[in-house]
């Protein structure tokens, strides 16, 4: 088992379990979710959905079942036996007042939420974990990704990258959709990583595969939905330009990106001309792990007009404050790489009501590279990627 590494999270996991009677952490398989729980609450009971003997036990008889179990107690992968809900709702409304009793975890966020809707609203507190972030870890990098057993075991990592698209195809895949050719799937996330960072063109991903634009559409709500990829949409408010409308499409993980484009080194990667699209991916990773970790909700954005200017993400802050971050994946930084940014910071102050915008260059010097914060225009920081996601909240 890897060492277990402190999440961001725990704070409001912890707070969550003291207000409310069930929590539901949801995230990708093997992010963490049961190592985190079972390390805030030792002593609560434990119970695998996913062992078939437990299964089928729920199935049969799951009023018998659940009087057999010591809560608190944390129930993994919740979402194999749906019918337990409704049972679980009826003893939280026995005794509601009483918190953290019960700690459901799920691979699967849309059939699971669909379920936590229908049966547990305003019972359960709903929380996101995704895999390790680099501020969670220093092991952390563009190429490693963050999930915790390919880090804790890096001469292993693409063995274990390639067990884990098989699990993920046998498991996941197939309990969301029914796909009668997983070879056809597999192939389909090759092609989804040769399109990480590029604004989604569902019929560019149907041509090689010889599917449909519907299919193609089904298999990415199928990613989203088991929280393998973000479709990240365009910020176009008030800004009166023709934009482009369609959103950017990124895998969540960097180390499962690089494994299924064929990298396996971090050489290789400096090598790649995907090297630019992977880090920016990883830094869109890296804001939405930040915003879902600190318990808040995903807001993130690229920019993008029909007249070529571009700014690589729009997060919108507090106070109406807007972040505008250019990911550049060298590590030199240049006055003309601000220049975007300035131009749609000039556009946000000749609103109505121009807000307070920061505009950052987050670049891939190395950890052991200089992390001087330098700036490069009027109102442009520029910093190194281990510096800045220290400072990400």
């Amino acid at each position: 088992m890897p060492a277990y590494a402190h999440r961001d999270l725990e704070r409001q996991l912890v707070a969550a379990v003291r207000s409310f009677p069930a929590l539901v952490l949801t995230g990708p398989r093997r992010s963490g979710k049961t190592t985190l729980l079972r390390h805030l609450f030792p002593k609560a009971s434990y119970v695998l959905a996913e062992d078939p003997d437990v299964v089928a036990r729920l199935r049969a008889d799951p009023q018998g079942f659940l009087d057999s179990i010591k809560t608190p107690v944390i129930l993994d992968e919740i979402q194999n036996v749906p019918e337990v809900f409704g049972f679980v709702r009826s003893r939280i409304d026995r005794a509601p007042r009483k918190p953290g009793q019960w700690l459901l975890t799920g691979s699967q966020e849309a059939p699971l939420m669909r379920n936590v809707s229908e049966s547990m609203a305003g019972r359960a507190a709903i929380l996101q974990l995704l895999p390790l972030s680099a501020s969670e870890s220093r092991k952390v990098t563009p190429f490693r990704g963050g999930y915790p057993e390919a880090l804790a075991r890096p001469s292993a990592a693409q063995l274990w990258f390639s067990s884990y698209v098989q699990t993920y195809l046998e498991r996941d895949v197939r309990q969301v959709l029914n796909v009668h050719d997983l070879s056809v799937f597999r192939r389909f996330l090759a092609v989804v990583a040769s399109r990480h960072g590029q604004v989604l063109n569902r019929t560019d991903l149907a041509a090689p595969l010889g599917v449909s634009v519907p299919t193609i559409t089904q298999w990415l709500s199928v990613l989203e939905t088991t929280l393998q990829i973000a479709l990240v949409p365009p910020f176009y408010e008030n800004l009166g330009k023709r934009l482009i409308k369609s959103p950017k499409l990124y895998l969540l993980d960097s180390g499962l990106a690089c494994h299924l484009l064929g990298i396996h080194s971090e050489a290789e990667l400096r090598r790649s001309s995907l090297n630019g699209a992977l880090f920016e991916g990883f830094i869109a990773s890296e804001i939405i792990k930040s915003q879902l970790h600190h318990g808040r909700r995903r807001e993130l954005y690229y920019f993008r007009d029909q007249q070529g200017l571009e700014v690589d993400f729009v997060v919108p802050g507090k106070s109406g404050a807007m972040h505008l971050i250019e990911a550049k994946a060298g590590a030199t930084v240049k006055p003309q790489m601000a220049e975007p940014m300035l131009k749609l910071a000039a556009a946000f102050g000749r609103s109505a009501r121009p807000p307070r915008v920061d505009m950052t260059i987050v670049h891939g010097a190395s950890r052991h590279a200089s992390e001087a914060l330098t700036t490069v225009a009027k109102g442009v920081r520029a910093e190194p990627w281990p510096a800045w996601v220290r400072g990400l909240k």
